[in-house]
């Protein structure tokens, strides 16, 4: 399995092109619900990959704070990791990416009292084309630690979201 335990002091971009950490994610956050305290509020986490030439894949993990009804933010983060070699192995590393981020956020955000926000995990994954076969497994993986799972077209946090930094994260290299 391709699985690192990754650093989450890593940083992420911003909309606004700043670098930030998780708890910097989770006190804009924690911003956003205040300009509008009356709406309902999700946090989903998904993440989307791509294979490289050079036996590495880039992996792209988004965040987002969805104002339901009336839009969001997001965050994102970049990492390349060596030895890519099946679809199936890559999208279980987006998924494995996508929990051990949730993970640490959900801490981070009953700590600072948004623990009544929605929280699910968007994977990468549909009825139609190569990865139909891996839902079940992928699903349960999430479900195995306590998210809700969305696969496509629902999953817009990994399918959208993380997917249009990909090609821009792999170009900077």
């Amino acid at each position: 399995m391709l699985y690192i335990n990754m650093n989450n002091d890593l940083l992420f971009n911003s909309s606004f092109g700043l670098k930030i950490n998780c708890d910097q994610i989770v006190r804009a956050i924690s911003d956003f619900i205040k300009e509008k305290p009356g709406h309902d509020y999700k946090i989903i986490v998904g993440s989307d990959s791509e294979s490289r030439a050079n036996n590495k894949a880039d992996f792209v993990t988004a965040v987002v704070v969805h104002r339901v009804g009336n839009g969001g933010r997001y965050f994102w983060r970049h990492v390349e990791l060596m030895k890519n070699h099946s679809l199936r192995e890559r999208m279980w590393q987006e998924v494995l990416l996508s929990i051990d981020l949730s993970k640490e956020l959900v801490v981070l955000l009953k700590n600072a009292g948004l623990e009544k926000c929605g929280f699910e995990i968007h994977v990468d994954v549909g009825e139609k084309g190569e990865t139909k076969t891996l839902i079940q497994e992928l699903v349960g993986m999430v479900r195995a630690n306590n998210f809700e799972a969305k696969t496509k077209p629902e999953s817009y946090a990994a399918s959208k979201v993380a997917d249009r930094h990909v090609p821009l994260a792999g170009n900077k290299k």
